[in-house]
């Protein structure tokens, strides 16, 4: 991606050598592009994926761009000495995130589909739906009369679109994609893909709301169907395509003549607003409820200025309220924080490891159960997520005590519904790891996949009990020998367990001869856990 700005910076209209002379050519191609890249996205989730973060996404999204906008406001205003008309318009240029880049991101890691993933996913739709209201009120701040009644408007219009998209998508969609079918031709059935997407897309950019968020909303809908699949893998490489023309048409905006008059000026607002939007997403994401490694990812992984700084930008200069300094500064700084967010991104891992590692844990926390003394010979669950909760009521109907320890409230309260004993705490604090009545348990069971967790817990869950048999997961294949590394007894790899029960199956069916597909599996899952000694 940073390669793509680059080779756009040098074939801008800024720099020396051979220059693109259709530039709006290239910016409707990149719009597109970004069309695209939220169309697939949503072909790759459904409305399920993102009801699980519906809270953090409604609640937590306005008051990121709220808290974001008015530090901005404030920092452009006493530090680079805006006018407040056009301080309150940077703010708001600065608080919306690159839904492009981020996609980009997550498709590269393959991460598209973790709980951090979808939380940055849903905070992106609002921001991205944000904008709707910014492009009606920044105008009007010098005619506030006039707001109220726009915004009501261009809300109602963008509600009632939006809603007659996902019913008539739902029900119409489906139907007409099994008309092409019928048809046999598997071209017929890319282009009617391609052209719902952006179709769509077109059809909200109408009526004065994103182009790229119809789009997005299109792929919700057909990601529901049993079309998902195949769209995804036929409109990928075009997406990839036009995606790359949207990073170079960015590079070709930056000015190299301009970022070394100010470079003093456009560091300072490039390191503050990566700092800044950092420290916020973090701190939001904790506020409700996610812990570990995932305010890291969140925090640094929004932590850019975003695409839609450019539409604000546009329409500021267009109106009178941004000068030409002030235009070309925020320019400069959207585009240099979406070239090194690959770059910023990639530390959040090992940023988080390195925090976990040297932050004192609190000895003691709030609402700690202690389990009746006599309680001896358990299993420790820890994390009830979903392979934490298939895993405890296994154990519960084995007629096995298990004590839960689960960090996150909301997930907490589920376990006196489902009738088992837990803790709400850090698994990695040794006042929790005692109430659990670690030194009496026989097994600790963690399904968290960070690695630090497991890390801390062995560490002071071996300190407290020395015979105590740990079983970890690993999220990755390399991961296995880290764990072992650590001390873990057993370690479970959920992809390669799901594909040897497959291939039991497989077995069974294919010659029916249980003993010799038994030994083999033996032989593959020792060699495959053994690599990790």
């Amino acid at each position: 991606m940073v390669g793509y700005v680059a080779a756009g910076v040098l074939i801008g209209p800024h720099t020396a050598g051979p220059t693109v002379v259709q530039v709006k050519d290239i910016e409707l191609l990149a719009e597109i592009g970004v069309a695209l890249l939220l169309f697939s996205l949503g072909l790759e989730l459904s409305f399920r994926d993102l009801q699980s973060v519906r809270r953090v996404a409604l609640l937590g999204g306005p008051i990121q761009i709220l808290t974001t906008s008015a530090l901005g406001a404030f920092g452009a205003a006493k530090g680079l000495g805006m006018g407040w008309p056009e301080a309150i318009w940077f703010g708001a240029m600065i608080s919306v995130s690159s839904t492009a880049v981020v996609l980009k991101v997550l498709s590269a890691g393959g991460v598209s589909r973790t709980l951090a993933s979808r939380v940055m996913i849903g905070l992106l739709v609002v921001q991205d739906l944000a904008v709707i209201p910014m492009l009606v009120v920044l105008p009007q701040l010098g005619a506030p009369g006039n707001v109220f009644s726009s915004l009501v408007r261009a809300i109602g219009i963008a509600t009632a679109l939006l809603t007659a998209i996902v019913v008539f998508g739902t029900w119409l969609l489906p139907k007409l994609l099994r008309l092409v079918l019928a048809l046999g031709s598997r071209e017929l059935f890319l282009v009617s893909v391609v052209a719902i997407g952006v179709g769509v897309g077109y059809t909200t950019h109408l009526v004065g709301l994103s182009f790229a968020l119809g789009a997005f909303v299109a792929g919700l809908v057909l990601g529901g169907s049993e079309f998902s699949h195949q769209a995804l893998s036929d409109v990928v490489p075009i997406r990839d395509v036009f995606g790359l023309i949207f990073f170079v048409s960015v590079g070709m905006l930056l000015d190299p003549a301009f970022v070394s008059s100010s470079l003093g000026r456009i560091a300072g607002v490039v390191s503050l607003t990566f700092v800044g939007k950092s420290v916020i997403f973090a701190l939001l994401a904790r506020a409700f409820g996610y812990f570990n490694m995932a305010p890291w990812i969140i925090g640094l992984g929004l932590s850019q200025i975003g695409e839609f700084s450019f539409v604000l930008a546009r329409t500021g200069v267009a109106s009178g309220a941004l000068s030409r300094p002030t235009y070309d500064l925020a320019l400069t700084c959207t585009v240099l924080t979406m070239a090194l967010s690959p770059l910023v991104a990639g530390l959040s891992v090992p940023a988080a490891r390195i925090f976990l590692r040297l932050r004192k844990r609190r000895e003691t926390r709030a609402q700690v159960e202690y389990f009746d003394e006599s309680v001896s010979g358990h299993v420790i669950v820890a994390g009830y997520g979903r392979t934490g909760k298939a895993a405890a009521r296994a154990l519960e109907r084995a007629g096995i005590t298990v004590v839960v320890v689960e960090i996150s409230h909301l997930v907490f309260r589920d376990l006196a519904a489902d009738g088992l004993s837990g803790i709400w705490g850090d698994i990695t604090g040794e006042e929790i790891l005692k109430a659990a009545r670690v030194e009496k348990a026989r097994i600790l069971l963690l399904t968290a996949p960070g690695l630090s967790t497991v890390r801390l817990s062995v560490e002071r869950a071996r300190r407290l009990n020395q015979k105590i048999s740990v079983i970890a997961r690993a999220s990755r294949t390399d991961d296995v020998a880290e764990l072992r590394k650590f001390g873990v007894d057993a370690v479970i790899q959920p992809e390669f367990e799901g594909a040897i029960a497959m291939v039991r199956r497989a077995l069974v069916q294919y010659d029916g001869d249980v003993a010799a597909g038994s030994q083999l599996i033996s032989e593959l899952t020792a060699e495959f856990y053994d690599a990790g000694h």
